[in-house]
């Protein structure tokens, strides 16, 4: 068995697979260009979020067998077409849950407590600690969008530092740390909300103007899902008009062609302050997320491998 791995991944991954017997070719900065023109060379592939697998790939990949993701979200590869030509499609999606998790956790205290904009202030000489003045988490009520792996791992996280969880999702599930309410609900009452659901057609642009209409005054936003799953352009009103206080986001509608939304990160709050604080979708980017990625993804292949040889 033959694997392309596309997008970096940790040392531990390739040592596995190759102790396995299973061939690695790796070359984490292949194009689409090469890619669509070596895809018939391999039996496996390795992805992560930067390296895409449509139809006309799967079409060329006439050796391929299976397709693993390295992280949550398979929004990057055609997967009903994948499977229609008999083409597994694995993921990882618990690997970097923990990770993301927390980022968005260290948001919720950054947009409190103003710390990137007191660093900032601090680096140009200033001491604006009247300005800085902030807000506590605790007593406050976060509403997760979405609570799988990700969402309910922050829901912990919140609860155990005393704020007052509440969550939507489709399906039913009882946690004794969180309350399950409805979407309207949810955003009425949330003094914070974090999206944390997949890309689909149900759930693009869950947050648009119609629901930063029904937000509280001053709620904040945090965004490490999946960019699509909130309306930028809607956002960037919302701040203007002050409904919404601030936000960070680590996932952005558009990241092949401009980093971020620079439209959103030119808005100050009138103390010289940013009111938007950011990434460039660095959720999973941890030391042990990604080690728990490569092993979970060399573990997926070897299995596959013994099962089908």
């Amino acid at each position: 068995m033959t694997v392309l791995i596309c997008d970096p991944v940790a040392t531990t991954t390739i040592q596995m697979l190759e102790e396995a017997g299973i061939e690695v070719d790796n070359r984490p900065d292949i194009t689409a260009d090469e890619l669509l023109q070596d895809a018939a060379n391999y039996d496996g592939m390795v992805v992560r979020s930067r390296t895409r697998v449509p139809k006309e790939v799967i079409d060329a990949a006439t050796s391929l067998k299976i397709v693993v993701r390295g992280g949550v979200g398979l929004d990057n590869i055609d997967v009903s077409y994948a499977q229609s030509k008999g083409v597994a499609v694995r993921n990882t999606p618990k690997a970097s849950s923990n990770s993301v998790a927390e980022l968005a956790l260290g948001y919720m205290l950054a947009l409190a407590r103003k710390i990137p904009q007191g660093t900032m202030s601090m680096a140009q000489g200033e001491w604006k600690k009247k300005q800085l003045k902030g807000t506590e988490i605790a007593g406050k009520t976060l509403g997760l969008i979405g609570f799988g792996n990700i969402g309910s791992l922050l829901g912990e996280k919140a609860a155990a530092l005393g704020m007052d969880v509440i969550f939507y999702r489709r399906t039913p599930i009882e946690v004794s740390y969180a309350r399950q309410v409805s979407l309207d609900e949810l955003l009425a009452e949330s003094d914070y909300i974090s999206l944390h659901v997949p890309k689909t057609p149900d759930t693009a642009h869950v947050l648009d103007a119609g629901a930063f209409a029904k937000m509280k005054e001053g709620v904040y936003i945090i965004h490490c899902g999946r960019g699509g799953t909130l309306d930028e352009n809607a956002l960037h009103d919302a701040l203007v008009s002050g409904k919404v206080a601030g936000a960070a986001l680590d996932v952005y509608e558009d990241e092949k062609v401009s980093p971020g939304n620079p439209k959103l990160f030119e808005l100050g709050d009138g103390n010289g302050f940013l009111r938007v604080i950011g990434s460039p979708h660095i959720g999973a980017s941890t030391v042990e997320g990604q080690d728990r990625v490569g092993v979970e993804v060399a573990e997926i292949l070897i299995d596959f491998y013994k099962e089908n040889s």
